[in-house]
């Protein structure tokens, strides 16, 4: 079996790692990955064939050739490999968890530092036990900073993934109900999402708290280390565990203020909408004041960041605006998004909603609670997609429902939208976007 120091000499000669021989690229190492449904190492020969220049299998019946390199367990190996180049680096490791907005923040976070340093980063949504392993294996050796996304659906997924990254600071973006097919109630998610933060306070690590969101506070109460940051109604001069930021307009996009190290303010323009957004700007702020990003360079860096990848995405047709954040939906996220659509200022609005997905046991209170606030805000059309939102009492409140994304399509081609706001939200899993492609 190869050892993990002969591995990681191999990776420094060939550092691309790749585990789909659909996006291999020339020299790289091919990682073979088995699933529920595939067996990675059955495509070994095929990758050395397309150009990898090894093939990490833990199978000794695919070993065709000595480019191919028997492991105990290729995932374990995957992870372990990603352990040992990151603690190459002694830099500092922001890890992001939460339950709403990660990518977002993430990307805002990754703007500001990258203005200033060179900054690695979570590329799109690679936030569990294989993405985070490529993320650090893809770290440059000139990286300054890296952030890194962490996902969980159930308990122990953020610890494994603390031991990997092992993560110098971190921040939490919120508690809310996610996943709760795994995690069961509020409770489990906060257990489960605190995991960063006790990881923190076991290794001297620093703690970024938002005392603007309910939990988080309660959950920081260790003896990490602390940044506190959080909405103010004005600004005053920065410390060195505080900073604060002024929410000047939330609609049609958030504009904020800030002070910065010399107690300057500056304020920002985005291009992003509601209080939910602030939320993530403000989070980017308060990362690049204490790592000592020049105040023009956050403000550039969140001025010009265009949100996309169907989060927040703005898409202008005629007279009409769509707001398209089907990437993912829980009752946690979903409540801020109809809000703000609510406090809009557009001469009509609609609502398309998608099933929220992994709710368990509460998936139909969820969907209910959900209806009944969409139906409060004075909308012109709530429309409703997916089974779970069938089961709610939809027709009390005259909204329309569409079993799946293909029946709602045929009903929004018939339709001739003027002046018109319309927020499309839902989980992933129902592809929402695809009733605009």
């Amino acid at each position: 079996m190869l050892a993990l120091e002969a591995l990681y000499q191999i990776f420094r000669e060939h550092p691309a790692v790749c585990t789909d021989t659909r996006q291999l690229t020339h020299g790289c190492l091919f990682f073979a990955l088995k699933g529920e449904n595939f067996d990675g190492n059955k495509f070994a020969a095929q990758a050395l064939e397309q150009g990898a220049a090894y093939a990490i299998i833990d199978d000794a019946r695919f070993k065709v050739n000595e480019r191919c390199l028997l492991v105990p367990q290729v995932l374990e190996t995957l992870q372990s490999l990603a352990a040992h180049h990151r603690r190459q680096f002694d830099i500092p490791i922001i890890a992001i968890g939460g339950s709403n907005g990660k990518t977002t923040t993430k990307e805002l976070v990754s703007a500001v530092l990258s203005s200033h340093y060179p900054c690695h980063y979570t590329k799109g949504n690679l936030n569990n036990h294989i993405g985070v392993p490529l993320t650090l294996l893809a770290m440059p050796d000139a990286t300054e900073v890296a952030v890194i996304e962490m996902g969980t659906n159930q308990a122990g997924d953020i610890e494994l993934l603390c031991q990997i990254a092992a993560p110098t600071h971190g921040l939490l973006t919120n508690i809310g109900k996610e996943h709760l097919e795994g995690f069961g109630t509020l409770a489990g998610v906060k257990k489960a999402e605190g995991e960063l933060f006790r990881y923190l306070a076991r290794q001297n690590g620093c703690l970024f708290v938002n005392i603007s969101e309910k939990y988080l506070p309660a959950m920081a109460k260790s003896n990490a280390r602390k940044i506190a940051y959080g909405q103010t109604d004005r600004l005053v001069a920065a410390s060195n565990s505080l900073i604060d930021v002024l929410l000047l307009q939330e609609m049609p996009f958030v504009q904020a203020a800030f002070l910065d190290e010399n107690n300057v303010s500056t304020t920002v323009q985005t291009q992003l909408f509601g209080r939910h957004n602030f939320q993530n700007i403000m989070t980017a702020i308060a990362l690049g004041v204490y790592f000592k990003v020049p105040a023009a360079k956050i403000k550039t860096a969140l001025e010009t960041y265009t949100p996309g990848n169907n989060r927040s995405q703005l898409i202008h047709r005629g007279s009409t605006t769509i707001i398209l954040d089907a990437y993912n939906a829980n009752p946690s996220s979903m409540q801020p998004a109809l809000q703000s659509l609510g406090g809009m200022p557009a001469a009509h609005k609609v609502a398309i909603l998608g099933d929220m997905l992994e709710l368990g046991d509460e998936s139909h209170k969820e969907h209910e609670a959900i209806l009944r606030l969409a139906a409060r805000q004075g909308f012109d059309q709530v429309v409703l997609v997916g089974p779970e939102f069938g089961r709610t009492n939809y027709l009390k409140y005259k909204a329309l429902h569409f079993t799946d994304t293909d029946a709602a399509r045929i009903w929004w081609a018939a339709q001739q939208f003027e002046n018109t706001t319309i927020l499309i939200k839902g989980s992933r899993g129902i592809r929402l976007e695809r009733l605009i492609m």
